[in-house]
């Protein structure tokens, strides 16, 4: 298995992985639309791959204070190998090249598989009210 930076090959693979991992998404989280705009910013999208298929992805984001990680996604069938936990390792180490000290995510608090994952990496929760405007 090999992780490396998102490629413009990958647009339609990566995107079907994350319309099959997250298929409730609202439509302002649409694959195609997050991916586009995305690569407009910067090029924090990884994916990993395995006999040249995309198997897992994960984007990450940098404000120069904190980063963030969105949309950790690893194909169903691929689940339980490692990827998920390597894909946000690599995702680290990026941003801590750029001077990230702090690292933060969101999962839906009924997640409860998704947030032992996290846990196991070294994240907690953190008592924060999460917030959000369409503008």
């Amino acid at each position: 298995m090999n992780i490396r930076k998102y490629r413009n090959t990958d647009f339609d693979r990566l995107s079907q992985l994350w319309e099959t991992v997250f298929p409730d998404d609202p439509p302002h989280n649409a694959p195609k639309k997050i991916i586009s705009e995305k690569i407009k910013v910067d090029d924090l999208i990884f994916v990993a791959e395995e006999s040249a298929v995309i198997v897992g992805a994960c984007m990450a984001g940098y404000d120069g204070h904190r980063g963030w990680l969105y949309a950790v996604a690893v194909t169903p069938l691929n689940r339980r190998s490692g990827i998920g936990k390597k894909l946000v390792l690599y995702a680290i180490e990026e941003l801590k090249r750029l001077g990230c000290k702090k690292v933060n995510l969101q999962i839906r608090a009924s997640n409860h598989t998704v947030a032992k994952f996290y846990e196991n990496l070294g994240f907690s929760v953190e008592e924060r009210l999460s917030m959000g405007a369409f503008i």
